[in-house]
Order: structure tokens, then C-alpha cells, then sequence
């Protein structure tokens, strides 16, 4: 665990800084490598969705170790097993999608915490120096493991004021892609009305003294979202962020470019 990588980013949060971070969805470890190169905040480690198995992880997780860098792993769901395994395997702290209630909330802090006040077994893998530091590392983890739940259903934010009161909690994520979904806009960023409900959402959010999270669009729109109050950016998804300069440099060139979205050539 990246001690005071945690508690580096804690801090800017709790001044209310901006920190700006990377969503890393491809294999190679030379991405988060370059973020941490980069002096970024955080990276996310996302295996929701996509096709990162635990061996892509602990490479990503390997290449931000004695960095400023916290490394943040998204398990597919609020599960024990999951959590576990990616704290146990170096992971900093966990993003949690799907949250929608506080008994949901409780769970997974108590997933990534030891008993007493969790349920977090303990592993001798290299989180604990491969058991050479269970002490150490049990009195850390308790200390500054980080739990992210995602704010991504119209439930979760009718819900946002009993969530913003559960314990160890400091920092959410939003999703607003997820949220219109919910809200009956499938398929789109932010739906109609989806915006102003999100702003409302991380309104309380911040009043409740937590920082909130979203990731940015555009150049634009990241400064739009800092104006806005989010102080845990995500500059982007990697494969977004690649395929956004790629395009940018092949239009310079005088060139179209669009990529093709069907598997299908065409002639």
C-alpha cells in the first residue's frame, strides 16, 4: 500500500485541490507507467468492464509502486471476494460501481476493512510483503484503504444524503452515462435533465464535506467540470484518450478521420 501517495491525495482533496487522474482499460503495463511518469494523482485500474484479467492488474499495480500515484482498483461488483483480492495484490483503495443504498455503502467498507470493524481476511500475498509485514500493513490499510463508490442509478442519488452519512467514505465517483440509463436515456452521456440532477447530487455531496469525481469529456469540459466543483478528475479513458489523438493528428494532416465501428470492411 502507497501510504503517502494516499495520504498526499487525501490531502489535496481535503483542501479542496484538484487532482486529476487516468482510467486505464488496456493491458500493458507501460500505461500507468507513463501516467505515473506524467506526476498524475491516481490512476483507475478498471476491470468492470473490458478485458483486464488479475495478471494484467498486478502489473499496472507493480508499475506504480514508490510513486506519488495512487492506484485504485474497479472490481465488476460490490463483492468480498473481488475486494479482497485486489487489495490483497497492492491495490490502494477500491472504486465499487452499482452503489445504490447505505446497507450496500456499509458492505463494501466493511469488505475492504479487517475485523473488528470489517471483513477483510488476511492474505499473504504483496500486500502484506507476502506475509512478512501483517502488522505493518494491517495497521496502514485500516488507516488509509480507500473506498469509492460509483453514483450511477437514480436510486443512488435519491439515496445520496443516508450515503454521504456512512463511515469511511470520503470520495464518490459519478457515472453519468450509467445514471441516464436509469433515468430512461440509454446510450446517452447525460440525458435530459440528467445534468442539473448530477449537479444537485454532488452538491450535497460536498456539503457534506466529501469530494466528488467524474470523468472528463473534453479539454473544455474538464475545466468546465473543476468550475463545477469535482475535485477528482479523470482526464480520460486510455483507449479514448489514444483514439481522441490519433484523430486530432490525422485532421491536422488535412485527413478524415473516423474510425470504423463495424468489424465488417469496407471497400
Amino acid at each position: 500500500m502507497n501510504v503517502a501517495a494516499i495520504r498526499k491525495l487525501r490531502a489535496k482533496l481535503a483542501a479542496d485541490t484538484t487532482t486529476y487522474g487516468l482510467w486505464v482499460t488496456l493491458e500493458s503495463a507501460s500505461v500507468t507507467e507513463i501516467a505515473v511518469g506524467l506526476g498524475l494523482d491516481y490512476v483507475v485500474i478498471d476491470t468492470e468492464h473490458g478485458h483486464l484479467d488479475w495478471g494484467h492488474v498486478v502489473q499496472h499495480l507493480r508499475a506504480a509502486v514508490r510513486s506519488d500515484t495512487v492506484a485504485l482498483v474497479r472490481v465488476t461488483e460490490l463483492n468480498i471476494g473481488q475486494i479482497k483480492r485486489a487489495l490483497d495484490i497492492g491495490a490502494d483503495g477500491i472504486v465499487v460501481p452499482w452503489i445504490e443504498t447505505p446497507e450496500q455503502l456499509r458492505q463494501a467498507v466493511s469488505f475492504a476493512h479487517y475485523p473488528p470493524t470489517g471483513l477483510r481476511g488476511i492474505g499473504g500475498e504483496r500486500a502484506t510483503c507476502w506475509g512478512r509485514a501483517i502488522p505493518e500493513h494491517v495497521r496502514e490499510a485500516e488507516e488509509n484503504v480507500l473506498v469509492v463508490p460509483i453514483i450511477e442509478t437514480v436510486r443512488a442519488g435519491r439515496n445520496i444524503e443516508y450515503l454521504c452519512q456512512i463511515p469511511g467514505v470520503d470520495l464518490f465517483q459519478f457515472g453519468p452515462a450509467d445514471y441516464s440509463s436509469t433515468a430512461g436515456f440509454a446510450g446517452q452521456w447525460e440525458g435530459p435533465g440528467v445534468a442539473s440532477q448530477l449537479l444537485a447530487i454532488k452538491d450535497v455531496i460536498r456539503r457534506h464535506g466529501k469530494q466528488c469525481g467524474v470523468l472528463g469529456t473534453s479539454h473544455e469540459n474538464l475545466r468546465e467540470r473543476e468550475e463545477q466543483g469535482f475535485r477528482f478528475l479523470g482526464l480520460g479513458m486510455d483507449a479514448g484518450l489514444l483514439i481522441r489523438a490519433i484523430t486530432e493528428s490525422l485532421v491536422s494532416t488535412g485527413r478524415t478521420a473516423k474510425l470504423q465501428t463495424s468489424f465488417v470492411p469496407t471497400s
